[in-house]
């Protein structure tokens, strides 16, 4: 082989490794941030309900069949392909509630013409909180029903999602007639219904914080 033969291919091996290096390199110095996926495992005892607290991998939202606003069925399907930040509140609370329906309001503003997030409430009162009664909310509130959901439906349906699916509340309970659930937590929820992250949705600077971790969440899906 020709000195100038050897010379190509050293130069050819050398790109070779700087090629490979960068590829492995270049995302430790983008240091991208990233938001985590909450396991079981990972939030506060209380907040777990026994039978998933030793699951540490893979949790999703359980399936749910709720009613919304307009009388509309929703299920866990219809949130598929979108980030969502859900809550739990009821339409007659006087205290937490106006201030997280005024913060998911500015949130629904926001993102109003953003297509990839939706936000969700659900009643903690269904008894009260008819769909004919939460239509009436959603006019006070000039709530886009496309853009955020508030659902009624089966009590032990609704709090097995608070304690078991989101982990939101510290309470213990089976969703019976002397249950109930306050909390003034929002849960960022990521296209595949896994936490990202908790919130005090009373909170103007806690707000500030979603916007951010929605941005860092959605530049994993670009």
């Amino acid at each position: 082989m020709s000195s100038e033969s050897r010379s190509k291919s050293r130069m050819l091996i050398v790109s070779l490794i700087l090629s490979i290096g960068f590829l492995f390199v270049y995302p430790q110095l983008k240091n991208e941030p990233s938001l985590k996926i909450y396991q079981p495992a990972d939030v506060n005892p209380k907040l777990v309900d026994e039978s998933v607290e030793m699951e540490n991998e893979d949790h999703r939202v359980s399936d749910f069949e709720l009613y919304s606003q307009d009388g509309d069925t929703i299920r866990l399907e219809d949130l598929d392909g979108k980030i969502y930040v859900a809550d739990f509140f009821f339409t007659t609370c006087g205290n937490i509630c106006p201030k997280m329906t005024t913060q998911m309001k500015g949130l629904h503003d926001f993102y109003l013409d953003d297509d990839d997030i939706m936000f969700v409430s659900h009643t903690v009162y269904p008894e009260m909180d008819s769909v004919e009664v939460l239509k009436a909310y959603a006019e006070k509130y000039e709530i886009d029903s496309d853009k955020w959901v508030l659902l009624t439906g089966s009590k032990k349906e609704i709090y097995s999602l608070a304690r078991k699916s989101y982990f939101a509340v510290l309470t213990e309970g089976d969703g019976g007639e002397r249950d109930f659930v306050h909390t003034e937590n929002f849960m960022l929820m990521d296209k595949h219904q896994r936490i990202r992250g908790y919130y005090d949705g009373t909170l103007p600077n806690d707000m500030e914080k979603l916007k951010n971790d929605i941005d860092i969440l959605r530049k994993e899906y670009n």
